[in-house]
C-alpha cells in the first residue's frame, strides 16, 4: 500500500495555480492499495508524472509524507529501492528510457533476467499478442514511438509487482493496440493479485477502475 499525506511537490507548489484547491491527491490524504486499479486524470502541467516519479522514488523535491507498506520512502536506502523496483512496483515512464542501442528483446529480457518472472514462452506470447513479435530484434532505436511504447509495457510485466506505475502508456497507439495492451495489462494485474495507477489527461481506455481521481 501506497499512502500519501499532504504531498505537495515543490515546483507545483510555488508556481501559481499550480496545485489545484480539491485536488484528490496533493495537500490531502490518499491511498494507492494493492489489488485496485486507480484512474488519475489532470491537465498537462500539473504533476502527473511528478506523482509516479515520487512514488516510485526517483523524486524527493515534496513536502509531506509518502510511505510504502508504512515505511516512509525517504528512509529507504539504495538497497531496499532496488529489492522495492524489483518486487514491488513497477513502471512504464512517459519518456519510455529504453536502451536504443539494444534490440526489443533486448531491453526486455534485461529486465525479466533480474527475477525471472515469466519463462520466455510466456514473453514472446505476449509480444505476438501486442503485434510486437516480429520486431524484437530491431534495435530500439529503429522502432516507431508506438512500438517502443509497447515495448515499455511489455518490460514493465516481466517482474513481480504489487503495483504498477502508467505515465500515460498508450499516448501512441490506436484503438486496437491499446485495447490489446489495456487487455495484457488487465489480465498481468488480476493474475499477479497487483493493482495500477494510471495517469491520463482525461482518456479512460479500457479498463474499469476502483477509483478516478481528479490531481
Amino acid at each position: 500500500m501506497i499512502e500519501l499525506k499532504n504531498i505537495q511537490p515543490i515546483p507545483l507548489k510555488e508556481m501559481p495555480g499550480g496545485i489545484s484547491s480539491d485536488s484528490g491527491v496533493y495537500s490531502t490524504h490518499c491511498l494507492f492499495e494493492k489489488g485496485k486499479k486507480y484512474l488519475v486524470n489532470a491537465a498537462s502541467g500539473k504533476g502527473k508524472s511528478t506523482l509516479l516519479h515520487i512514488i516510485y522514488g526517483i523524486r524527493s523535491d515534496y513536502d509531506g509524507l509518502v510511505s510504502l507498506e508504512g515505511n516512509d520512502i525517504r528512509e529507504l536506502g539504495a538497497n531496499e529501492w532496488a529489492a522495492c523496483r524489483q518486487r514491488q512496483l513497477s513502471i512504464v515512464f512517459q519518456d519510455l528510457r529504453l536502451f536504443p542501442q539494444l534490440t526489443g528483446l533486448e531491453n526486455i529480457e534485461l529486465k525479466n533476467g533480474q527475477t525471472d518472472c515469466i519463462s520466455k514462452e510466456e514473453m514472446m506470447d505476449w509480444a505476438e499478442e501486442l503485434g510486437m513479435a516480429a520486431y524484437l530484434q530491431q534495435t530500439a532505436a529503429t522502432l516507431s514511438y508506438g512500438q517502443r511504447q509497447r515495448i515499455a509495457i511489455l518490460r514493465s510485466l516481466c517482474q513481480p509487482f504489487d503495483l504498477l506505475l502508467l505515465d500515460e502508456p498508450f499516448s501512441h497507439l490506436d484503438e486496437e493496440n491499446t485495447r490489446k495492451a489495456s487487455n495484457l495489462i488487465e489480465e498481468t494485474c488480476k493474475k499477479r493479485g497487483a493493482g495500477f495507477v494510471l495517469v491520463s489527461l482525461g482518456e479512460e481506455y479500457f479498463f474499469s477502475y476502483d477509483k478516478k481521481i481528479d490531481l
